[in-house]
């Protein structure tokens, strides 16, 4: 998951940049989330509820020392920070229409009030076991706890717990009823997702008066008086809430249509501020959603099928209904809201016309047409739907001709390695899953995009099989593509069942951009498709070690682009030596300009994956706001693993990879699981020196560059791929310099040069070379742009051209400058420093334009570091 940048966040501590983990999962974790929100564009905030279902942990201690105060749980840092103190509280549900669309807010006493916020002099006078869950930028309105004793009743899960069991357990019917239904095994997952949506509709408890909480900056905190342990604490509690206009978890802005749209923009700060969760990795959960939106929007999330919209009973709302069985992090949860379309293969004309508006995501229907002798439940949640009637009605690719050659996985079962997860209906165990190269996916975007986006359409079966050649079983059953605003941060976010993409790896739109943009689009691709084995399958148990999804994305990147590529050995091999030179020259320039405590893969050294008493934690460094820009964990991991390969032998590491996902996958781990299975399955490398505490002290516990990179960067520097570049180069520098000190006016004759065609990530390393030239005369500018056409390159390519156009003050392309700052946002925030750091007032002008035209609509963090340069 690439580049993720934060919203601003109020009163940030000077002291510290370390995000908070609040929840206390040691003591009880979240099984799973039943959300229902409505989506409000002329208030910018998302309403609704969120039932989260809960599951003790054994071993809890209730002694008074264990139970700290609010200043202990709170953490030290701001602990009374933004505090809300404000006591309000919510008629009865059954007052709610429609399941709480419509809040009708009473303000009462908190001690006369169900589930009432309590003051920060309250809370600290009361006592007793707390759930804690990671909150921030939300207003929550009421906590209350369900009464599940209808659906028990109704459910044939009642008759399976025993008064004899009751008795032994202390458990209550109702927490009886909802601990079974947290372990109903995944071949009921149906039933087990009908009966959460059952429950979560469940009327408040009577004594709901009981129950209290309280919020601070970073968490909300719940108590139900006299409960003193999570055994006795509530199973099921629905929390109403909405989020606020400049929450950090989602982006309010417009597409490149000028239309509104919102989506989750993978802030450090994650989900909490979508709502109220449990943050830390190993908090893994399912979820299913409701989300209603206005009827000319499509909404797209993270679900197992794609959704079918239904009419709302206000028929100018749509519902969209979506459900994972995988648990996950809450992290995890995506979501994107907006007047999106689909890109299909006859897209062309017709859709650049602006004829068609919406996607075709299946026939909208009331509810009750379509759905036969369905149950409400199914109707509502939409579980009744087949994949294939979903799939065929909202136009998924599938498997199609993608030229890369079939690989056979059908004796992986037999390897000695089964699934070490939790019970859940696993692809990795399915004889059909192993043999399918291309899972469904569809591309999506405004329409303006349409045509642009037909080369992500035709790149992702090749990108996909590709993938599956080199790891295996596609963890996820389907995948949505989604090209989203100019103003997101990235060229890419890899989430379960979605992808984003920028608008930048698409090409301009003029004449040839889109053959040039090629390569970009499909590395890019490639990229984001790898973080399904590593960061989502495999996440990292500790979020300080983002190598492990990053670095491995950008390693793998590399094979599985040759491989779609259809490239030959040696094809591969120099195009991977060219790529790692440019990501060294990347490393070392970031290198050199950033503080030390940010170039360590494993800042927490030995006390990696070590949490509290209570499973609270930091993320170290997460809300620094250089962080948000450097590439460390891609490259240097991305080096350590090249590293390791030369060690053993690519292909033989490819190899341990599939293993190591098939053991692997489904859970978290740390730096050391890996590395110790490679040690194990490869006993040579130890006994020539390379062991674990040489790798840690040599790559991830320290910054700066290893020696080995070193070495190798002298290697690749004199690279077939790389020695006709600077061929190249010297050719553009005579040319240069033959042009210098002509003081006579005549007709100009250019000098004609044979230049080489060159690959983008060759022309990509001819700019960065003469870049470093002090001296480039315009001429020889002007024909370099000629002859490459560089305002119709790929993004990268654009860059470094647009750095070159400042730095040589050419000014018959400051329209190209203009165009990237504009359209490539996600690229251009240094290329501000650029253009005042010169002092030229034609530039300066340039740089004050141009962030006056983005402005409203770019990421926060980048905005706030470019105005900083240029205001």
């Amino acid at each position: 998951m690439p580049f993720v940048v934060m919203e601003p966040v109020k009163d940030l501590d000077p002291d510290t940049d370390d995000l908070p983990l609040r929840a206390n999962t040691n003591h009880i974790l979240v099984r799973h989330y039943v959300l229902d929100l409505s989506i409000h564009f002329d208030e910018q905030v998302i309403g609704g509820s969120v039932v989260v279902f809960l599951d003790p942990c054994s071993g809890y201690k209730t002694k008074t020392e264990d139970n700290p105060g609010l200043d202990e749980i709170a953490g030290s840092n701001d602990a009374r920070g933004s505090q809300e103190l404000k006591v309000c509280g919510f008629r009865d549900v059954d007052a709610m229409k429609d399941g709480g669309k419509e809040l009708l807010e009473v303000t009462t006493t908190a001690e006369k009030m169900p589930g009432a916020e309590c003051s920060s002099t309250q809370w600290e006078t009361s006592s007793g076991f707390t759930l804690i869950l990671d909150c921030c930028d939300l207003d929550i309105s009421k906590v209350e706890e369900l009464d599940v004793t209808k659906v028990l009743t109704m459910s044939d899960l009642s008759s399976e717990v025993t008064s004899e069991e009751l008795g032994a357990s202390s458990l209550n019917p109702s927490s009886a009823f909802i601990q079974n239904l947290i372990s109903m095994p995944s071949c009921q997952w149906k039933k087990r997702h009908q009966l959460f949506l059952s429950c979560s509709r469940a009327p408040a408890a009577q004594d709901g008066s009981s129950l209290c909480f309280y919020t601070d900056r970073w968490s909300l905190q719940v108590r139900k008086r006299g409960v003193t342990s999570p055994q006795e604490f509530p199973r099921a509690l629905r929390i109403w809430y909405k989020t606020r206009p400049s929450g950090g978890s989602v982006r309010w802005t417009k597409d490149q249509n000028s239309r509104v749209c919102v989506y989750t923009a993978g802030s450090p700060i994650n989900n909490r501020a979508l709502f109220p969760c449990q943050e830390p990795p190993v908090a893994m959960s399912t979820w299913q959603a409701t989300v209603r939106a206005p009827s000319e929007c499509v909404v797209l999330m993270s679900g197992e099928e794609p959704a079918v919209p239904i009419v709302d009973e206000d028929p100018r709302f749509t519902v969209w209904n979506y459900y994972v069985n995988m648990p996950m992090p809450a992290s995890t949860f995506t979501l994107a809201v907006g007047h999106w379309c689909q890109v299909t293969e006859e897209t062309y004309p017709s859709m650049e016309s602006g004829v068609t508006d919406r996607v075709d995501c299946g026939k909208t229907s009331k509810l009750e047409a379509r759905d036969g002798g369905l149950t409400e439940a199914e109707r509502l949640s939409g579980l009744g739907s087949s994949t294939s009637e979903v799939v065929k009605d909202s136009r998924l690719q599938t498997d199609r001709h993608d030229g890369v050659s079939e690989t056979d996985y059908s004796g992986m079962a037999d390897d000695g390695i089964s699934c070490s997860h939790g019970d859940y209906p696993c692809r990795f165990t399915e004889q059909s899953a192993r043999s399918q190269r291309v899972i469904p996916h569809r591309v999506f975007g405004p329409i303006c995009l349409l045509h642009n986006a037909q080369m992500v359409l035709k790149l992702l079966p090749r990108c996909l099989s590709a993938a599956h050649a080199v790891l295996g079983v596609h963890p996820f059953p389907r995948l949505d593509v989604l090209i989203v605003p100019a103003g997101f941060s990235s060229l890419g976010m890899a989430s379960p069942h979605i992808i984003f993409l920028s608008q930048s790896v698409l090409g301009t739109g003029r004449p040839g951009s889109e053959k040039n943009s090629f390569s970009l689009s499909g590395s890019r691709i490639c990229h984001e498709i790898a973080h399904s084995w590593f960061g989502l399958v495999i996440g990292a148990r500790d979020w300080t070690e983002e190598w492990i999804s990053e670095g491995f994305a950008t390693y793998l990147e590399d094979i599985i682009w040759a491989k779609a590529q259809q490239l030959s050995f040696q094809e591969t091999a120099e195009q991977s030596d060219l790529k790692a030179l440019l990501r060294w020259r990347r490393l070392s320039d970031e290198l050199q300009n950033s503080e030390e405590a940010l170039q360590i893969l494993r800042p927490n050294t030995e006390n990696t994956g070590q949490v509290s008493e209570s499973g609270a934690s930091t993320v170290k460094h997460a809300l620094n706001p250089d962080k948000a820009f450097m590439q460390v964990h891609y490259l240097k991991g991305y080096f350590l693993l090249r590293f390791l390969a030369s060690r053993v032998g690519e292909q033989q590491f490819i190899n341990f990879f599939r293993l190591f996902v098939k053991k692997y996958h489904g859970q978290l781990i740390l730096s050391q699981d890996f590395l110790r299975m490679l040690l194990i399955t490869f006993p040579d490398m130890e006994r020539k020196g390379l062991t674990l505490s040489a790798i840690y002290a040599e790559w991830l516990d320290r910054p700066g560059i290893p020696e080995w990179l070193y070495e190798r960067s002298a290697v690749w520097s004199q690279a077939r791929l790389v020695e006709e570049v600077k061929a190249e180069v010297v050719k553009w520098i005579l040319l240069s310099q033959s042009h210098q000190g002509k003081g006579r006016k005549r007709k100009r004759i250019e000098p004609k040069v044979n230049y080489k065609e060159v690959t983008p990530d060759q022309l990509v390393m001819l700019l960065e070379l003469l870049l470093e030239e002090e001296e480039l005369n315009v001429a020889a500018v002007r024909a370099l742009q000629k002859t490459y056409i560089l305002q119709n390159r790929d993004a990268e390519v654009r860059h470094r051209w647009c750095e070159l156009v400042v730095k040589h003050a050419y000014t018959q392309a400051y329209g190209d400058v203009e165009h990237f700052l504009v359209h490539d946002q996600a690229m251009g925030v240094y290329l501000y420093g650029e253009l005042m750091v010169q002092e030229d007032p034609e530039q300066q002008a340039l740089a004050r334009r141009c962030l006056s035209l983005v402005q409203e609509e770019m990421d926060q963090s980048a905005r706030r570091v470019v105005e900083e340069m240029v205001l």
